[in-house]
C-alpha cells in the first residue's frame, strides 16, 4: 500500500510542475516573440513482482506482474509555432515570418538568438534590442538618415542629405537550427545555442535556407494559444486533484489497518 502514496506523490509533484509552465505560458501571453514550452513526462521505474517472460512451468512463461511506481517530468518543449503578426508602424519593428532567429551580441561578448524584433537605435545610432543588445551584423543609422526602410531580404537602406537615391546602410542576416527546440532559454526573449539545438547557420532572409522574410512596421506576439494553456490548467488542476484522491484513499486505508491492530 505504501507504493500508492510515494506514486501519487510523484503525480502531484510532476502536475506541480506542469501548472507552474502554464502560469508562464499565460503570464507572457502578450511578450513579444515569446515561445510557449509544454512539459513532457514520462513514466517511472517499474518493480517486478514476477517477471515478463518468467517460466511458469515447462509449458507456459508468466505475462509478468509489474507495478509501475510512478511519473516524472522529463523536459520542456520550446514550441516553435508562428505567432500572430501585429502592425505597429515603427520602422525598426521588425517580424519574421518563417524559422529564422534574429542574432545579438551580449555585453559578455556572448551571442544570442531572438524572435522579438523591437528594435531601437542606442546613443551611438546602433541597432539594439530592448536590452541593449547589438544587432548583428552590426548596423549603424546616422542621425541625418531619412525615410529609413528594411526590405522583406533584410537589406536596410535610407535617404542620407544630399542624396537623391537611397543608400544601403547594411544587411540583417538572420539563424536558424537544426533542432531549435533544444535552444536554451535566458530570459530577455533571448535563447542561446546548445550540443541539442545545434550550432547556428546564417544566412538572409528569403534564401533557400528556410529562414523566412522581414516585415518592417510588424512585431510578432507570443504564440500562446490562450484559450488552450487554460484548458491545459483545468487538466493539470483535475490530474493533480486525483492524485490527491489516492493519497486520501491509502491513507484511510491504513487508518483501517491501524484500527484492526488495536
Amino acid at each position: 500500500m505504501i507504493r500508492a502514496l510515494y506514486t501519487a506523490a510523484s503525480g502531484m509533484s510532476a502536475q506541480q510542475l506542469n501548472l507552474d509552465t502554464i502560469a508562464n505560458n499565460l503570464a507572457n501571453s502578450s511578450t513579444v516573440g515569446f515561445r510557449q514550452r509544454q512539459l513532457q513526462f514520462q513514466d517511472m521505474i517499474y518493480q517486478n513482482l514476477i517477471t515478463p517472460g518468467a517460466a511458469q512451468s515447462q509449458q507456459t512463461v508468466s505475462a509478468g506482474l509489474q507495478i509501475g511506481l510512478g511519473t516524472k517530468s522529463s523536459a520542456t518543449e520550446v514550441i516553435m509555432t508562428q505567432g500572430d503578426l501585429d502592425q505597429t508602424n515603427n520602422p525598426l519593428d521588425l517580424a519574421i515570418e518563417g524559422n529564422g532567429f534574429f542574432q545579438v551580441q551580449r555585453p559578455d561578448g556572448t551571442l544570442a538568438y531572438t524572435r522579438a524584433g523591437n528594435f531601437y537605435l542606442n546613443n551611438q545610432g546602433t541597432i539594439v534590442d530592448a536590452a541593449g543588445d547589438q544587432l548583428l551584423p552590426a548596423i549603424t543609422i546616422p542621425t541625418t538618415a531619412t525615410a529609413v526602410t528594411i526590405t522583406q531580404y533584410g537589406v536596410v537602406n535610407a535617404t542620407l542629405p544630399g542624396q537623391q537615391n537611397p543608400a544601403q546602410l547594411g544587411q540583417i542576416q538572420l539563424a536558424t537550427f537544426i533542432n531549435p527546440g533544444g535552444l536554451d532559454s535566458v530570459g530577455s526573449n533571448l535563447f542561446t545555442a546548445t550540443l541539442t539545438s545545434g550550432d547556428a547557420v546564417l544566412g538572409n532572409p528569403g534564401g533557400t535556407e528556410g529562414l523566412g522574410t522581414l516585415q518592417q512596421g510588424y512585431l510578432e506576439n507570443s504564440n500562446v494559444d490562450v484559450v488552450n494553456a487554460f484548458v491545459q490548467m483545468v487538466l493539470a488542476q483535475r490530474a493533480y486533484e486525483s492524485d490527491s484522491k489516492v493519497v486520501r484513499a491509502a491513507d484511510d486505508m491504513y487508518s483501517q489497518v491501524n484500527n484492526m491492530i488495536r
